[in-house]
């Protein structure tokens, strides 16, 4: 295959790359110094590697995320143990929320399967993620340009159903569950469930209409509070 074809990205970022690329940012330069050190230490045959997975061009293999993770697992642990909060909320580098890898049906409607049913593939932790609860991805188009189909969402659970109109959010309610921008409703009891992309169309008609849900029917509302989208580069 020749330069041309190559792919300038992958279409799917797995959960231990994202996790890689979370330690990497965290520990270039205190772990190690550079790409060159680590390609030797995780086997790689040149540098080039590293910059691949780190601009999401490629999938690291979990064998060497493990490898990884054991060679500078004394600095984890060291700082762990740090006095300092500030630097102790970034070292729970292999703890953090719980990412679910779900898939929506193949509908106009995103309709995602019951995150209750999986098992977690990783964990996401990085500055300002802290008090949320777990992470999912975005698969489909409705909420195009604010969320990218493939790109991951930090959720935190919003216990009392209080919406702030405007805010983006994950829901459930009856059999459905998906990604929308909740806005006031004529009456209080009520939200308009609105999505971003507004020019694909059907007909005459938006592909992603918005729709009225009762809040009391909403079982889960969750706050979308970070985004990590893919590398465009």
């Amino acid at each position: 295959m020749d330069e041309q074809s190559k792919p300038n990205k992958i279409k799917t970022v797995r959960p231990e790359t994202l996790e890689f690329i979370i330690l990497y940012n965290q520990l270039k330069g205190k772990a190690f110094s550079g790409n060159a050190q680590l390609a030797e230490v995780l086997g790689f045959n040149s540098p080039s590697s590293i910059t691949e997975i780190i601009k999401s061009r490629q999938n690291i293999d979990p064998e060497k995320l493990k490898i990884f993770k054991d060679k500078y697992s004394d600095f984890l642990i060291a700082k762990k143990n740090t006095v300092n909060s500030e630097n102790a909320a970034v070292s729970r580098l292999s703890d953090g929320i719980p990412m679910y890898e779900i898939t929506a049906t193949a509908s106009g409607v995103e309709v995602y399967n019951d995150i209750n049913d999986k098992e977690p593939v990783g964990h996401m932790n990085f500055p300002g993620i802290e008090d949320c609860d777990f992470a999912l991805p975005v698969w489909g188009h409705s909420m195009y340009p604010y969320l990218e189909n493939g790109c991951w969402v930090a959720l935190k659970i919003i216990h009392d159903k209080k919406i702030l109109p405007g805010e983006v959010y994950y829901i459930e309610w009856g059999d459905y569950r998906m990604y929308k921008r909740l806005l006031a409703g004529d009456s209080p009891d009520e939200v308009i469930a609105h999505s971003d992309n507004t020019t694909e169309m059907i007909g005459n008609r938006l592909k992603y209409a918005p729709f009225i849900v009762k809040i009391a029917d909403i079982k889960k509302l969750c706050l979308v509070k970070d985004i990590h989208k893919k590398h465009n580069h």
